[in-house]
């Protein structure tokens, strides 16, 4: 048994914001054979009927007044989409020791590579605390720019510093210095998922231009008479040719 003793925990107290984050977005990408359409309605439930159908009969004449004996139809076959995507991701993190992460970029409406040359230049001061910077990379997706040194022991007071007061043009601007880390995926489990609002369209014959098939289908399943509604995006590949459907995060 130990003597009891009294003892004060200390923690480190920030701000929400200054917390790093990690972001994962979906992207999922779905193969479209030729002769078929993804359809994609503004609600869940026009989507669940059309499927419920599984045939429907599409009328070639967009509309117009014809006869009986003068239409001409597709059948055309309804199906759910299924898509996997992540339950559980592990990621094994890499600290850069010669590489920091810059953001809080202001908009100056300058080119990606002026912006770039000038934070070369900056950081390559022995002055401003920095070195010899071997690369520079503008991260298109977050808005950041990381900067790599020629040297070691460059990096980590800049990173110590949390913020620094950086010249750019005739202006001084306040950004954050973070540390730059890279990441591979040690794990990665997945689970199916259906598209509640997509409905996969197949058996289409290439008997119209692609741009009055896609027009046409539009047209078909947008009328509720034929259990349809709204329709929010419409994807169509031609009989002979393959293409490749991009999923997101629903936020609707």
């Amino acid at each position: 048994a130990l003597p009891e003793k009294k003892m004060v925990f200390k923690g480190l107290v920030t701000n929400k914001e200054d917390m790093d984050k990690l972001m994962v977005t979906p992207l999922i990408r779905y193969p479209l054979p030729g002769g078929s359409a993804l359809i994609t309605f503004e609600k869940a439930e026009v989507a669940q009927r059309i499927i419920e159908m599984k045939e429907h009969m599409v009328e070639l004449s967009c509309g117009e007044e014809l006869e009986e004996l003068d239409r001409c139809r597709v059948r055309v076959q309804a199906a759910p989409v299924d898509i996997l995507v992540p339950s559980a991701l592990e990621i094994g993190l890499t600290r850069s020791n010669r590489s920091i992460l810059v953001s809080d970029l202001p908009s100056l409406g300058i080119s990606e590579e002026v912006l770039l040359d000038k934070l070369e230049l900056f950081f390559s001061k022995t002055k401003n605390g920095g070195g010899e910077v071997e690369s520079t990379e503008f991260l298109d997706d977050a808005g950041q720019v990381v900067l790599t040194f020629a040297q070691d022991g460059v990096a980590e007071p800049l990173i110590a510093r949390g913020h620094m007061q950086v010249l750019i043009g005739k202006g001084k601007y306040e950004l954050k210095i973070s540390p730059c880390m890279s990441g591979d995926i040690t794990n990665l489990q997945l689970q199916p998922s259906r598209c509640p609002r997509t409905v996969l369209l197949a058996g289409i014959p290439d008997v119209l231009g692609e741009e009055l098939m896609r027009d046409t289908l539009e047209i078909h399943f947008q009328k509720a008479s034929r259990g349809g509604g709204e329709v929010d995006a419409l994807a169509y590949v031609p009989a002979g040719r393959h293409g490749v459907a991009v999923f997101t995060e629903d936020a609707g």
